[in-house]
């Protein structure tokens, strides 16, 4: 059944990839191809929008109150925007081969974004009159967005759309470098590991706005209240920002983005904000993200030395420490070489375990990106590693005191493939990794936790020390030499066996082949 369903999943993902690369075709030789993104995610949210708003429709209708159904607080109530008449999906097909169709699309845009605060500066502005595209190509190009299903409540939708388009084209022409899309996997794997239930989250570099989308996700799906949380993301590229306006309003998530897209670093929107979690995925590997003489006295930067400008990896991790409440916690990603970067990284990442903030760190197995197929790691932060007991999502629990100790974990030979080339972490692969952290941190551990070859060591502050304060899990997690446990002459033997087989079928073929060419006469002598 199970598998079933899998394949249902598939297949349903398949013709959502298979409708978009044909919408694709239809963009050919009128924009860009770094542009097409933008092209298609408007008339896409214009669709979803429209599947939202018909369903309630239909809900208002089967519940008895058809003459209200043209009410805007009969929608906004269950967080769907109202769309009148002119801004609804049907309408824009309806009209779709008129010589006025890109003007009746901006018109469906203005329209909603006027009557939904939420939306404002999100939507694209004239944009699709301004494309002069060829009125053909574009009811063509409608068509193929009428065909893609919105009915999938699993997947932040949006922000795959907006993947699928960074990594074939953005990403080909070279416009949409350091550009990533989080995987849901990963997401939720941050999310159950820092179990944001209840506080402030905040993801400094929050691009589509997937890491919010999943951690509602998250939290309904563990009975928790989605407004026991406060949400605030800063985005420097605006028509990402814009972007992630637009994948939070449409859900009905409330949300602090700033007044502006805005450079994390250079333009903090969130100066003084204390987050009780904080989830991100940072451009990896950040050239010159800031000029030599610039912020060398920001105040992110208390009690540490100032990030080198070449790399703004420990960049992104200061912002980070800069931001984390009393309690605070945060999952991020960051490219492999932060564990282990030499001067005046290696101070920063001293001072960090020094400091007693290091609570996790996980190596992720490579290929679960669309766009880049490293393998990554996963940093958990943790500012109260001491003994504590709390009360989280209606249940009691004890902390022991983790000041001197850093869990390291390797899921390199964990995940499953998924659309031939990637990887992806089960629902499986995440209980397990999240068991043995939990495990890890609460009282009573002796019982419940055991470091495992290849998997997952506890270090203490004074081996790091002894290692030089490297954070690579290779240098901790026990590794077994399977070389030893071979026996080597049932090897070689089991190697002749299959050399031999191979030689005769190649004496053979050569035989063939001599017998054919000596039929033909033209014989071949040695």
């Amino acid at each position: 059944m199970a598998q079933t369903v899998k394949m249902a999943k598939a297949k349903k993902e398949a013709s959502m990839e298979e409708a978009l690369w044909k919408s694709a075709d239809k963009l050919r030789g009128s924009v860009e191809p770094a542009e097409y993104k933008h092209v298609v995610l408007s008339l896409f949210f214009l669709k979803f929008a429209s599947d939202r708003f018909e369903q309630r429709r239909q809900e208002i209708i089967a519940e008895g109150h058809g003459p209200y159904v043209d009410m805007p607080e009969f929608y906004t109530m269950k967080n769907i925007f109202f769309l009148p008449a002119e801004a609804r999906w049907s309408f824009i097909m309806e009209h779709a081969k008129q010589d006025n169709i890109a003007l009746l699309i901006d018109t469906a845009l203005y329209t909603v974004e006027k009557n939904n605060v939420a939306l404002k500066g999100a939507l694209p502005d004239n944009y699709y009159s301004r494309l002069n595209l060829d009125t053909t190509k574009l009811a063509s190009l409608l068509d193929e967005i009428d065909k893609i299903s919105t009915d999938d409540k699993e997947n932040d939708i949006i922000g795959r759309v907006y993947e699928y388009f960074l990594g074939k084209f953005a990403l080909a022409e070279g416009k949409g470098k350091g550009e990533f899309y989080t995987p849901k996997c990963i997401v939720n794997l941050i999310a159950e590991l820092i179990e944001p239930y209840k506080g402030k989250i905040y993801d400094p570099c929050c691009g589509s706005g997937g890491m919010f989308v999943q951690s509602i996700r998250f939290i309904q799906s563990h009975q928790g209240n989605a407004r026991d949380v406060s949400i605030y993301g800063q985005e420097y590229t605006n028509t990402t920002y814009k972007l992630a306006k637009m994948n939070l309003a449409i859900r009905g998530i409330s949300c602090n983005l700033g007044e502006q897209a805005a450079n994390t670093f250079t333009n903090d929107q969130h100066k003084d904000l204390k987050a009780d979690f904080i989830m991100a995925n940072p451009p990896f590997n950040q050239k010159e993200w800031r000029g030599e003489n610039e912020l060398v006295d920001d105040p992110r930067w208390n009690g540490y030395e100032v990030p080198p400008t070449s790399n703004a990896n420990y960049g992104w991790i200061l912002n980070i420490v800069s931001k984390m409440s009393q309690n605070g916690v945060a999952g991020f990603l960051l490219a492999n070489g932060a564990l282990s970067d030499d001067g005046t990284e290696l101070k920063i990442r001293k001072q960090l375990i020094e400091n007693g903030l290091v609570e996790a760190i996980i190596i992720l197995p490579r290929n679960l990106f669309y766009t880049t197929d490293i393998s990554v790691t996963l940093w958990v932060l943790n500012r109260n590693k001491k003994a504590r007991t709390i009360e989280q999502n209606g249940q009691l629990k004890r902390y022991r005191d983790r000041q001197n100790e850093v869990l390291f974990m390797d899921l390199r030979q964990m995940g499953s493939p998924y659309e031939k080339k990637y990887i992806e972490l089960t629902e499986e692969d995440r209980k397990k990794v999240t068991d043995v952290y939990h495990a890890w941190q609460q009282v009573g551990y002796e019982d419940t936790y055991q470091d495992t070859p290849e998997f997952c060591y506890s270090a203490n502050k004074s081996e790091i020390a002894e290692k030089g304060y490297t954070l690579v899990p290779s240098r901790y997690i026990k590794f077994i030499n399977r070389d030893e446990n071979i026996d080597f002459d049932t090897k070689m033997k089991a190697l002749q066996a299959e050399l031999k087989d191979l030689l005769v079928q190649e004496k053979k073929s050569t035989n063939d082949l001599l017998a054919v060419f000596k039929e033909l006469g033209y014989e071949i002598k040695f």
